[in-house]
């Protein structure tokens, strides 16, 4: 697909689970476990996805994985599986090496999205993933990953974002604004504070990806939000804003770590809002 001058797709860079109770919050088991599956761990199957844009003699990637970077014991906690997707796979079936990457805009620094940006050299020094890419996170966030509170520390580790920052290639952003041509973040405060999400919008076609304000397609219900979410109300009050305007305006939504659907327009109906057609990227 193409918007603007940029071709667009999803890539899958890896499989893991979270708790299907953190991942649904006050929706009860029952409910939820209709429509994702679950593990004998009580977890649910998650993706790693991204977007990749390829255009104006750029190669951009949104968010990027959790990485490979993870000892035995976080692999097994979280389920890491690389045995299907792979970034490095992923980027070959586009003709892509790391190396080859541009621009890397970060929605914020919690592992799973963020856990990519660098990896371990053969002597174990911490180097950026894609050497030759400028890397982008929201100021709001930036700051608040290096205080978070004692809810979201976890999700937060320093070696996604210190060896950038010593590399030099870490660029903080102010505010809402347009990052690179065609590409306006959005911000939103309840998951965590200052998560930059992208509406990509040539005049014809909007496409937006929804990050950890709509992880999967099964969060389209209102009250379906995350246990780890800081504010959930006021997520509520952010997914009804995008939902809303996403169904009047026929917008394409990217679920970044659904395993049923990576990309989707939606309709309103009176039991809220539902998938209408799934779009392949």
């Amino acid at each position: 697909m193409h918007i603007g001058s940029y071709e667009i797709h999803t890539i899958e860079t890896g499989e893991f689970a979270l708790d299907g109770g953190a991942m649904f919050g006050v929706v009860p088991k029952t409910l939820w476990s209709r429509r994702i599956p679950v593990d004998d761990k009580n977890r649910i199957d998650m993706r790693l996805r991204c977007l990749l844009l390829i255009g104006d003699g750029k190669n951009i990637l949104i968010d990027c994985g959790m990485g490979t970077k993870w000892d035995e014991k976080m692999c097994d906690i979280y389920r890491l599986d690389y045995s299907r997707y792979t970034l490095d796979k992923a980027l070959a079936a586009h003709n892509l090496t790391p190396d080859k990457i541009t621009d890397v805009i970060l929605t914020h620094l919690h592992f799973d999205h963020a856990g990519g940006s660098t990896y371990k050299e053969a002597g174990g020094k911490l180097v950026p993933t894609f050497p030759n890419a400028t890397y982008y996170i929201g100021r709001e966030n930036f700051d608040w990953a290096k205080a978070p509170t004692e809810k979201d520390r976890a999700s937060y580790i320093k070696e996604d974002w210190e060896p950038l920052m010593a590399a030099g290639v870490l660029k903080i952003v102010e505010g809402k604004k347009e990052i690179l041509p065609g590409i306006q973040m959005r911000l939103f405060y309840g998951h965590t504070q200052g998560i930059q999400l992208p509406l990509i919008d040539d005049g014809k076609t909007k496409l937006f990806f929804c990050g950890d304000v709509i992880p999967t397609s099964v969060h389209l219900g209102i009250p379906w939000v995350m246990a780890y979410d800081i504010l959930p109300m006021t997520t509520m009050k952010e997914k009804k804003e995008i939902l809303v305007q996403a169904a009047q305006e026929n917008w394409i939504l990217i679920f970044e770590h659904c395993p049923h659907v990576g990309a989707a327009r939606i309709k309103a109906t009176e039991k809220g809002f539902e998938i209408s057609e799934q779009v392949d990227l």
